[in-house]
């Protein structure tokens, strides 16, 4: 099953604990703000790292697409 996930970057505060969960699937940039990796698409296995990741963002800025 395809899985992607999408940072709102209007939710986003920077608290980056999404990147810290799973730096494979999130980066940050240069404003301390979280994006997702290319266009989102979790690798097999790694689903849930991303859930995790959703689970743990303070704001909800954190989207899953299953």
């Amino acid at each position: 099953m395809l899985v992607r996930i999408k940072v709102d970057a209007d939710k986003c505060q920077g608290h980056n604990r999404c990147y810290s969960l799973a730096p494979e699937l999130f980066d940050v940039d240069d404003y301390g703000y979280a994006t997702e990796i290319g266009d989102g698409e979790v690798p097999e296995g790694l689903e849930d790292k991303a859930r995790l990741a959703a689970a743990n963002c303070p704001e909800f800025a954190v989207l899953i697409e299953e």
